[in-house]
């Protein structure tokens, strides 16, 4: 682990320190029974603001090589309502009448930190050319198996200039929810830039820190991601890298995100920044966002939430009443741990990845189970960790309801549904 003094994108010093969750497990560390006496390793989340340009970042860097590891468990595909979201993103871009319409068999599409290929299939299904690019062995032969041409790697400036040396630049790039996991954020940037066509566009997707603070979702803070953005701090960060951000989406998933639209700065028609791009601009600016001020207090929210929680499901075990989880995600993980929820509360965590059934949650070790297992022993709620995702969960679990299973939802703060 490396701990930073300066900032991830301007290398600012200027950090203000607004947030420690303490020493907690790597998200996607999942343990085995064989090794769970095994000594697991923790590290700091500590997150701080920079006064420079205005990024909210964790100052503790993993090695990517272990946060991103051979057995790393994480597949998009599981998730429905993601693979919907997925496919209406591409419907979007192959309408959209200025870069997507023109898209075909000559073009090529990228995505970064690709995973199992759960959304470059959908260009693929349109005789589009595809590449993913993905650290993660297990979900890219995944997407390798659906037809999803995929390299195992990490992403960077080097990979970039190779491609295009190669004479693979990209007509459209995605990237969601990575640029927030990269340690060398600029590079990161200046890779997107490189391997853009002239006329091509770049579109992240990331979770918005405005709704990340307003909301308490401080569970979306781990190792893996390394910063939180605002539409402020992204422009600064393209526009130091060679790319012009000209268009901002805000999105519900996972608890509210961003998806921004970006090209290149040379180009021979550079885009401009449209309305969307200066309203958020002005609207952060009055709300805060800007300042340390808006971060402060974040903290007495965060440790609330942990308080009512806990006192919800004490007040429930002493009513006799039996509970389990729902969903082993990494915020799942973070709030477990934090909230000090384990195996003597929890009877298991249920989860759809098979990649993580028979494994135990790090840090708690709550063994994680198949969804059967909620019909079989009918709990009397389910505590649902992904609350990102709790519509598709409680529609999944219908049966559970009506059997008189009830669901608890953390945040924005802990709750009976």
């Amino acid at each position: 682990m490396v701990t930073r003094t300066t900032c991830r994108s301007c290398a600012s010093a200027d950090l203000d320190v607004f947030l420690s969750l303490g020493d907690l497990p790597l998200s996607d560390a999942f343990r085995d029974a064989g090794n769970l006496d095994e000594e697991e390793g923790r590290y700091p989340l500590d997150v701080a603001f920079c006064r420079e340009c205005s990024l909210v970042q964790i100052l503790e860097t993993v090695a990517p090589e272990e946060l991103f590891a051979e057995d790393y468990p994480y597949y998009s595909s599981f998730s429905d309502a993601l693979l919907e979201h997925s496919r209406a993103n591409v419907e979007a871009v192959l309408s959209h009448e200025d870069w997507g319409a023109s898209l075909g068999a000559d073009s090529l599409v990228v995505e970064v930190a690709s995973n199992d290929g759960y959304l470059l299939q959908y260009y693929k299904q349109k005789g589009i050319p595809v590449l993913g690019i993905d650290p993660a062995p297990g979900p890219v032969e995944a997407a390798r198996a659906k037809g999803v041409e995929s390299l195992i790697a990490f992403f960077g400036l080097e990979m970039a200039r190779q491609l295009a040396n190669q004479g693979r630049r990209a007509h459209i790039i995605h990237g969601n929810n990575v640029l927030a996991h990269v340690a060398d954020t600029a590079g990161f940037v200046q890779g997107i830039t490189t391997l853009l066509q002239d006329e091509g566009v770049a579109i992240m997707e990331f979770p918005y820190v405005r709704d990340l603070i307003d909301h308490g979702e401080f569970d979306t803070i781990y190792h893996e991601h390394l910063c939180y953005f605002s539409v402020t701090a992204v422009q600064t960060l393209f526009a130091a890298n060679g790319l012009v951000l000209h268009h901002v989406d805000h999105l519900p998933i996972h608890g509210g995100s961003l998806r921004v639209f970006a090209s290149r700065a040379d180009s021979p028609s550079p885009r401009q920044p449209d309305a969307s791009v200066e309203q958020y601009l002005a609207a952060e600016e009055e709300a805060g966002l800007t300042s340390p001020e808006y971060y402060r207090g974040f903290s007495d929210r965060v440790a609330s939430v942990r308080t009512g929680l806990r006192d919800l499901i004490a007040d429930l075990s002493s009513q006799g009443k039996t509970i389990a989880g729902y969903g082993a995600a990494a915020k799942g993980t973070i709030m477990l741990n934090y909230c000090g929820i384990g195996s003597e509360t929890l009877a298991f965590v249920a989860d759809r990845n098979v990649h993580k059934q028979g494994r135990f949650m790090p840090g708690v070790h709550v063994p994680v189970v198949d969804p059967s297992r909620i019909l079989e022993e009918q709990p009397d709620y389910l505590l649902i960790l992904p609350w990102n995702f709790k519509d598709e969960i409680v529609e999944q679990q219908a049966a559970y309801a009506e059997n008189g299973g009830q669901f608890i939802v953390p945040v924005p703060e802990p709750r009976v549904l």
